[in-house]
C-alpha cells in the first residue's frame, strides 16, 4: 500500500470518528441543522473509501489493455463523490423543508454545541494535511477529498454558528434554514468536484507554471538540437504525460540524436514528478522557428 492509499485509509478512519461525534450531537439536540451536518460526514466515509480503490486501481502498472496506464481511476473517484454529495444535499433539503414546515425547540444545544465543535476541529486539522499531501503528490482523488473535507468544515462552522443563534433568540425556525443553507452549499461543492474531475478526464493540459518549466527543461538541455517545437501535456491522475518534436540537423547520427533525447528525458522526468516524456525526433529542414529555443 503505497502513501496515497494510506492517506486515503486514514481518512475513512478519521470521517467515521467525527461522523459519530456528528451524529451524538444531532442525538442529544434533534437539529436539523445538526443533522444536516452529520449527513455530509457519512458521505465524506464512503468518498474516502472510494478514494482508496481509486488509488488501488490507479497504482497499477500498464498491462496490454492498458497501455499508458490506469492513472484516470482516480478522477472516476473524484466525479463519484461529487454526485454522492449532490445526493446529500437533496437529501437535507427534504429534511430542511419539512422543518420549515413543523419547527420544533431543540433540546441539549450546548452539549450538541460541544460534540460538534470538537468533530469540526478533527475535520479541519485532517483537511488542511489532507490537502497539502493531496497537492505534493499531485493525486486528484486525495485533492477531491480533502476539498470535500474543508467544505464540511465550513458548513460545520456555519451550522455551529446557526445553532448558537437558536439557542440565543428561542426562534425554532432558524434550525431548518441553517439546514437548508447547508446543502445549497454542499450543492455547490459537489457541482464543483464533478466539474475539476470531468476536466481532467477530457486530457486538460498541464498547469501554465508547469509547462513554463518543462519548456525551460527543454531549451536547457537540448544542446545540440535546433529547436523543439509542439510541446504538448496532459494530466492523468498523478502522471504527467508530455510529447514534442526536437528538431536536429539533418546530417547529425541517429546515435546523437538519441543522446540528447536521453538527456531530456532523465531532465525532465527527475524535475516533474510522474512525468511521461515521448520525443519525436526531425531532420534540421522541418524546423519552424517558433519552437523552443535551444540555449
Amino acid at each position: 500500500m503505497d502513501r496515497t492509499q494510506k492517506a486515503a485509509l486514514l481518512s475513512a478512519a478519521i470521517g467515521l470518528l467525527v461522523m459519530g461525534l456528528k451524529f451524538a450531537a444531532y442525538w442529544v439536540t434533534g437539529s436539523l441543522a445538526l443533522y444536516s451536518d452529520a449527513l455530509e460526514s457519512i458521505i465524506n466515509v464512503v468518498a474516502a473509501l472510494f478514494a482508496l480503490v481509486a488509488l488501488r486501481v490507479a497504482a497499477r502498472p500498464a498491462d496490454d489493455d492498458h497501455p499508458y496506464g490506469h492513472h484516470k481511476a482516480e478522477y472516476f473517484s473524484a466525479v463519484i463523490e461529487g454526485a454522492l454529495i449532490i445526493v446529500a444535499a437533496i437529501l437535507i433539503l427534504r429534511e430542511s423543508f419539512h422543518g420549515l414546515l413543523d419547527p420544533k425547540p431543540l433540546d441539549a444545544p450546548l452539549t450538541g454545541l460541544m460534540i460538534n465543535g470538537v468533530a469540526t476541529a478533527i475535520n479541519g486539522a485532517w483537511a488542511m494535511a489532507l490537502l497539502a499531501r493531496g497537492r505534493a503528490w499531485r493525486s486528484p482523488a486525495l485533492v477531491a477529498d480533502a476539498r470535500h473535507v474543508m467544505a464540511d468544515v465550513i458548513t460545520s462552522g456555519g451550522v455551529l454558528v446557526g445553532v448558537a443563534l437558536v439557542l440565543a433568540t428561542g426562534i425554532a425556525i432558524l434550525d431548518p434554514l441553517i439546514a437548508g443553507l447547508v446543502a445549497l452549499n454542499i450543492l455547490w461543492s459537489g457541482w464543483s468536484m464533478v466539474r475539476d474531475s470531468v476536466s481532467g478526464l477530457m486530457d486538460k493540459a498541464a498547469p501554465t507554471e508547469m509547462v513554463a518549466q518543462i519548456r525551460e527543461l527543454i531549451s536547457l538541455h537540448s544542446t545540440g538540437a535546433l529547436e523543439a517545437h509542439d510541446v504538448r501535456t496532459r494530466h492523468a491522475g498523478q502522471a504527467t504525460f508530455i510529447d514534442f518534436h526536437l528538431v536536429v540537423p539533418g546530417a547529425m547520427t541517429v546515435q546523437d540524436s538519441h543522446a540528447i533525447c536521453d538527456r531530456l528525458e532523465a531532465a525532465i522526468e527527475g524535475a516533474i514528478e510522474g512525468s511521461v516524456v515521448v520525443i519525436h525526433v526531425e531532420p534540421g529542414e522541418h524546423a519552424k522557428g517558433r519552437g523552443v529555443p535551444v540555449i
